[in-house]
């Protein structure tokens, strides 16, 4: 090897994202028939991606810390088939919960039951804060 040679770059290392949890069968049943409360409630809809972004983390960080336990996030399920670009809130969204930056709200995500979105909204179960109060 020549000594002046440029080393092969190393390939980069994509460390997959921890999963999150599944909402509980029972729970998510409760919250599609409206016997468990769905606290807050967030609509994406028209939000660029990064304002989605900023909005959701505000969003989940107070929902927190007042206490809230399932959270509605509203999506919108896209354009119609083949229409390009449409949909990357409900793309994006699962995959920014995900983050090292969201962990400490998002427990467990899946999709709302029909009454709430459907495929459009997501519930999401938050953890407990770790907030001590005096």
């Amino acid at each position: 090897m020549h000594p002046t040679a440029a080393k092969p770059s190393p390939k980069p290392v994509y460390a997959s994202a921890p999963a999150i949890g599944a909402i509980d069968r029972r729970e998510k049943r409760r919250l599609a028939r409206g016997l468990e409360a769905i606290d807050r409630r967030i609509d994406l809809h028209g939000k660029t991606q990064s304002e989605a972004h900023a909005a959701l983390l505000a969003f989940l960080h107070r929902a927190q810390a007042e206490g809230a336990r399932f959270v509605l996030v509203i999506t919108g399920k896209g354009g119609l088939a083949g229409s390009a670009g449409r949909g990357v809130l409900k793309r994006q969204v699962p995959l920014w919960l995900r983050q090292a930056e969201f962990r400490g709200y998002v427990l467990a995500a899946e999709d709302a039951h029909r009454a709430h979105g459907g495929e459009g909204a997501l519930y999401i179960r938050l953890r407990r804060s770790t907030r001590v109060t005096e």
